[in-house]
């Protein structure tokens, strides 16, 4: 198993660029060694706009199959709030104790 990409703390509009190249550098990298899902986490991101999870989505648009493996209280709200909740899958998150996805 890989490690899982991680997610900036600023997954914004002003980050897009710059996490873009930064992300389908790995992808490509991770897709040459394995056919598996690429795994990514957002356990780091402290804000998050529409350009942050269009990013995600651009992945989906590659034919590329990827899951989240941990998700910050911020990410997760965007998600809801943008209809992209699909992505928050329970089997593939991680959570605590108390029931908060880490």
């Amino acid at each position: 198993m890989t490690t899982p990409f991680e997610l900036p703390a600023e997954l914004t509009i002003y980050s897009a660029l710059e996490t873009r190249d930064t992300l389908l550098a790995w992808a490509t990298e991770q897709s040459a060694q394995s056919k598996g899902h690429l795994e990514l986490s957002a356990r780091q991101v402290s804000e998050v706009d529409g350009a942050g999870l269009q990013l995600l989505a651009a992945l989906s648009n590659m034919d590329l199959a990827w899951h989240l493996v941990d998700t910050s209280t911020a990410f997760t709200e965007a998600c809801r709030t943008m209809g992209l909740g699909h992505w928050l899958d329970k089997r593939y998150l991680k959570s605590d104790a108390a029931g908060a996805t880490t």
